[in-house]
């Protein structure tokens, strides 16, 4: 399986469509990625294990505790929004303030996204688990219930049922995307297809594992 080469944070603008030279319309999601700050380097030594950690979005001063502020002071950058660790092999390739911005990525690179889908509150197993519903007329009185329960030997019911419940707000990984097109002045990645997360939602683009 491939190993982490290169990843980056970014947020999500929203979906749009291009045209490709043939005139063909190719919908893609728009990311504004980066540039992230590097802030620590770990390895297997010290740490047990090979990563970088990366700040991405300014915070402002007053928002940051004293804790936070000394760990960006120590890597001599300014306060940042967000922090998150890239386990990869070529760590020795980054100095810690190295700015990643998104010209890591290229056209025709393939990704993976992990983002935090949206949330849909509370949900019943029509919209949750796409169950069939029952009779709606000639009072069968059962429409969109989750039906019997229990399995009639042990008379209990077991653990991972589909039954209503909270629906989305979780990690979401979507492999196998590809790069359009890279707009470095203006720390832009367009996407070709849909990735996880509302407007604004935080992602992180990697190389994908499946390349």
């Amino acid at each position: 399986m491939a190993q982490l080469q290169k990843a980056i944070l970014g947020t999500k603008v929203g979906m749009t469509q291009i045209f490709d030279e043939l005139g063909k319309a190719i919908p893609v999601t728009v990311v504004e990625a980066g540039p992230c700050t590097v802030l620590q380097k770990k390895n297997t030594a010290s740490d047990g294990y090979n990563a970088i950690q990366v700040g991405f979005y300014n915070l402002k001063e007053n928002r940051a505790n004293q804790p936070i502020k000394g760990h960006f002071k120590k890597a001599n950058v300014k306060p940042l929004r967000f922090i998150r660790e890239f386990r990869m092999e070529n760590v020795d390739e980054y100095e810690i303030g190295q700015d990643i911005t998104v010209d890591v990525f290229a056209p025709g690179d393939m990704i993976d996204v992990v983002g935090t889908s949206k949330g849909k509150g509370t949900a019943g197993g029509v919209k949750r688990h796409n169950f069939s519903r029952g009779s709606m007329g000639h009072g069968s009185k059962y429409h969109r219930g989750p039906g019997s329960l229990a399995a009639k030997g042990p008379a209990k019911v077991f653990k991972g049922r589909k039954l209503p419940g909270r629906m989305g707000g979780e990690r979401v990984t979507v492999q196998g995307l590809q790069v359009v097109k890279v707009y470095p002045e203006r720390n832009l990645i367009l996407i070709k297809g849909a990735i996880p997360g509302p407007k604004k939602g935080l992602v992180l683009i990697k190389n994908s594992v499946k390349a």
